[in-house]
């Protein structure tokens, strides 16, 4: 399985009156991830679905890939997407969907780089994932333990300086 890692884009700041979980995209995070969603796209990027936290930055980025990458993939919120879940429930979701070609995540940090270690079987690495960047990891089985091959990330920073 193709196991997709996105970050949402850069959202408004915290404000007094504005709840984390109701932060929105800001235009110049739309922007920045219409690039890496565009590159991606270039590179056949197929999606079967696409999961996400419930945050309303989380799903606003599941719905640029929707828009961008796979308009036919079902979009699922999803609460091991989280900022403050772990790992293990992230890979209990991915597995609930094994049957699947790829599945895209959305959601946030520190969760995405450590599921990233999670899922690479190296709970040292240390990944510096930016807003809106995106990772592909290949699983070939679904035990307790997954052992996930890197197979490309794109950030912002590198699409801008194409």
């Amino acid at each position: 399985m193709q196991v997709y890692l996105l970050r949402h884009g850069i959202a408004e700041e915290s404000r007094i009156g504005l709840r984390d979980p109701d932060r929105a995209l800001v235009p110049e995070g739309r922007r920045k991830l219409k690039e890496v969603l565009r590159l991606a796209r270039s590179a056949d990027t197929a999606i079967s679905l696409i999961l996400t936290s419930p945050y309303r930055r989380a799903r606003e980025t599941a719905e640029m890939v929707s828009e961008f990458l796979s308009s036919e993939a079902e979009l699922l919120e999803s609460a091991a997407l989280t900022p403050e879940s772990h790992p293990k429930d992230v890979w209990q979701e991915i597995c609930a969907h094994k049957t699947l070609d790829s599945v895209l995540l959305a959601s946030h940090e520190p969760l995405m780089s450590s599921t990233a270690a999670y899922l690479l079987n190296c709970g040292s690495l240390h990944v510096d994932f930016k807003k809106g960047a995106l990772m592909r990891i290949d699983v070939e089985s679904f035990g307790p333990q997954p052992h996930g091959v890197l197979r490309w990330m794109i950030t912002p920073k590198l699409v801008g300086n194409a």
